[in-house]
Formats: C-alpha cells, sequence, structure tokens
C-alpha cells in the first residue's frame, strides 16, 4: 500500500521520539538549537551543502529554505550526524540558539526574504543513455559530487511509463529530432557515434517507431505527459531545444533529411503546433543539413562559425521571495552575475519565447536570455541554456570538469538549485 507523504512524515516524527530502532540502530539525537548552513561567501563548499540538506531531508529531518538570506542559506536541526557529515565533506555549518534565530527570523520579514519549509526529498531521475558519449552533463556530476542519490533512466523507461515513479527528471543534450544534434556531419565514422545510431535504430524497432525520429518524438511526449500530469522537469543545452521542437512537431517530419536523405518539407514551420510545446513558440526550422543548428531558438549558434556569437555575462533576476518563491529559490547564489557558457544550445531568443515564460537570467542587452521557467499543465518546466558551467568553451572529447576544484561554482549552484527545490513545501502566490 502507498504511503502518502503525512504519513511518511509521521512515522519519522514517531522514530525520533522512540529513540533506539530496531536493530539497535539510534534514529537521529537531536541537540539544543539549529544548524545554520550559511549560502553566502562564508561557505567553504557550496555544492556539498546542497547534498547535506537533500540528505538530511532522505533521512527524516526537516528543514527550511531561507530565500535571499545570506545567499539563500539552510537551517536544519542540530545533530552530531549532521555536524559530522559537514565537518568530512567540508561545508560550513554554524549552530544557531533560539535568540539568534530569533534575530534572523525577524531580519527576514522585514526584508525581500522568506522562510520555506523543506519536507521531503525528491525522487531524482536522469535521462541519459546506457553506454557514455564523450561527454559528461553537469547535472550528473553536480549530484554525483554533492552526494545526491538518482537513478539513471532512457527511451525504454520513458514509453514504460516509469517517469511516474519521479518527482523530478532531467535531460541534457540529448536531440529530441531524432538528428543527433547533426553530429553526423563531423562524426560520422566515430565508433561511438556510430554505437548510438545503431543503439537508437534498435530501440525504434522495439517499440515499432519506423526510424530514430520517430521514436524519439514518442519519447519526447511521454516527457510531456510527465509534466502535464504533475512532473518537475529541468533540462539544459540541446535538449532544451529540441524536446519543444519534437513536441510540436509531432505531426510533421521535422527531420527527414537524417531519414531518408529527402528534403525537409519546406511548410514544416507553418505545420509546427506550439500550443503543445513547453516554453517556444514560432521558431524557425534548421531545414539545412549542411549547417549543424536545430532552429532559431538558440541566440548564440555556437555550431555554425558564420552565427556564433562571443559569450558574455549572465545575471540572475531579484525576484521578491515572499511574491514568486518558487523563482526565487530558482535563483539563489553567492552571485548575482556569472560567466556565460556554451552549448548545443546556449540561449533563447526572446522572439520565440511564450509570453507566460518566467525569465530567471538574461544576459544585459542581448536579444535572447538564459534561464527560463514555466508552468504545464500540473507540473512544471525549468531550462538552463549551455553544456557545462565550468566549462565555457566545452566541446566533445573534453575530460570531465572536476567538481573539487570548483565547490563554489555560482553556475553549478543554480543546477543544484533545481534539485532541490520540489522538497519545498509551495505557498500560495501572493500575486
Amino acid at each position: 500500500m502507498a504511503v502518502t507523504r503525512r504519513q511518511f512524515l509521521a512515522t519519522a516524527a514517531a522514530a525520533m521520539l522512540a529513540g533506539p530502532r530496531a536493530g539497535g540502530q539510534r534514529w537521529w539525537r537531536r541537540l539544543d538549537g539549529h544548524l545554520l548552513v550559511p549560502m553566502d561567501d562564508d561557505q567553504q563548499n557550496h555544492l556539498k551543502a546542497y547534498g547535506l540538506t537533500y540528505n538530511a531531508l532522505h533521512d527524516g529531518l526537516r528543514g527550511e529554505w531561507l530565500l535571499n538570506y545570506r545567499g539563500g542559506s539552510f537551517l536544519l536541526p542540530d545533530t552530531p550526524d549532521l555536524r559530522r557529515r559537514a565537518a568530512l565533506d567540508g561545508i560550513t555549518v554554524q549552530p544557531i540558539d533560539d535568540a539568534a534565530l530569533a534575530g534572523a527570523r525577524a531580519e527576514i520579514a522585514g526584508a525581500n526574504m522568506d522562510s520555506v519549509p523543506l519536507e521531503k526529498a525528491p525522487t531524482i531521475a536522469i535521462y541519459k543513455p546506457p553506454t557514455s558519449p564523450p561527454w559528461d552533463d553537469a547535472v550528473t556530476l553536480a549530484v554525483q559530487y554533492a552526494g545526491i542519490p538518482f537513478t539513471q533512466v532512457w527511451d525504454d523507461d520513458v514509453l514504460g511509463g516509469n517517469l511516474a515513479k519521479y518527482d523530478w527528471v532531467h535531460l541534457h543534450h540529448e536531440d529530441f529530432t531524432g538528428q543527433f544534434n547533426k553530429l553526423y556531419l563531423n562524426y560520422r565514422g566515430a565508433p561511438w557515434f556510430n554505437e548510438q545510431v545503431i543503439r537508437d535504430m534498435d530501440t525504434a524497432r522495439r517499440h515499432g517507431a519506423p526510424n530514430v525520429p520517430a521514436l524519439k518524438k514518442q519519447v519526447a511526449e511521454g516527457i510531456r505527459s510527465f509534466v502535464e500530469r504533475g512532473g518537475l522537469l529541468f533540462a539544459m543545452c540541446g535538449a532544451t531545444e529540441t524536446l519543444d521542437l519534437a513536441i510540436a512537431g509531432r505531426n510533421v517530419d521535422i527531420a527527414s533529411v537524417f531519414s531518408d536523405g529527402s528534403p525537409m518539407d519546406p511548410n514544416a514551420d507553418a505545420k509546427m503546433d506550439w500550443a503543445r510545446a513547453l516554453a517556444f513558440r514560432g521558431a524557425h526550422l534548421e531545414m539545412s543539413p549542411s549547417i549543424n543548428s536545430m532552429s532559431d531558438i538558440d541566440g548564440h549558434q555556437v555550431n555554425v562559425p558564420s552565427r556564433k556569437q562571443p559569450l558574455g555575462v549572465v545575471t540572475l533576476f531579484a525576484f521578491s521571495a515572499k511574491f514568486d518563491p518558487v523563482a526565487t529559490m530558482l535563483v539563489q547564489d553567492h552571485r548575482t552575475v556569472i560567466p556565460d557558457f556554451y552549448g548545443v544550445t546556449t540561449s533563447f531568443t526572446k522572439a520565440t519565447l511564450k509570453p507566460t515564460d518566467v525569465v530567471l537570467a538574461y544576459e544585459e542587452g542581448a536579444p535572447w536570455v538564459k534561464y527560463i521557467h514555466g508552468d504545464y499543465g500540473k507540473g512544471s518546466w525549468t531550462f538552463l541554456g549551455g553544456h557545462d558551467p565550468e566549462d565555457p568553451q566545452h566541446a566533445v572529447g573534453n575530460p570531465s570538469t572536476d567538481l573539487s576544484l570548483h565547490p563554489n561554482s555560482p553556475g553549478y549552484r543554480l543546477i543544484l538549485n533545481n534539485v532541490l527545490f520540489p522538497a519545498a513545501k509551495k505557498k500560495p502566490l501572493k500575486t
């Protein structure tokens, strides 16, 4: 029988009061007061601080996210286990007694800050191929470094309805139009590319799809349904753009160039159903088989030398924590301006955004934005352009980023905000 969240928390509370557990193990033993996990420049390891908070929730504790307070700090119960974990991982924690906490709460109440309860660790899935291509995705690197558990899923899981098991799903480099990001232009002879083509063609046959583009449209539809039913989706890099292209183009042959070598339908743009898309509208499809680009959604066009735009800096939008708590959670950081970074899709042109999209980060004066969020059905999505915040010129075959060298990365913090925000108890918006 399924256990509701209320039943789960009631069981956890009863276990804490009971003291010793079956088998001689003891539940969390509290000390007086709380632990403040500062997320400003006092924090030694911002990225692992997310893991400390996530795993405290996973073990049945509750916490708070102090939005806009000292970089978006966390408040956790003071337990020997949390102190020990923090010490082992080099995470700065500060014991705070009731009087000091009351002072902090007074400061939060009187400023553009808020406190959001953190109740239950979300179940996390990352959509990634069963065999590793010659690149890594930043979310996998982030959660592994932070010590946050996740499940790897792929096409069979999506088409089998298994996404319903998870609260939060991440997509990264995948091309849901089935054109392999047009990598065949440069990597047709690479063993890893041939392996990818064979794998996806075999998956298409097993699921009754005539080709890879048809398979990926089915997968995109499964992901769309996951969000519509209440799931939370986070995507980066090429998955942001191609997911919506596949959803809007479900009845359009937008990948015939790869499928059979015939020209793309010249009327494909007019046949796109953007009402079904999550984030974008009115985009122009790139029909040339010799241009390594999918559409004009991406403002930087990194793989088209004649169109490639230089990198600038990205500014995080300053939201009101009391009026827009979700958007505020997604931009918590110890920096308000961060360096931009390339990806297959680096940015999102303003002209292709839906009017309901919430812009979370932008480049001053540019016709594109970097980071967007929106609701869809009963769920929500968040898209972050670029591939790796600490590898701005990322290319196929580059070595993986070692996050132990970047424990205070403001770009990676944006990723981990998304991992943790489903744990927050949602408050009704005041707008």
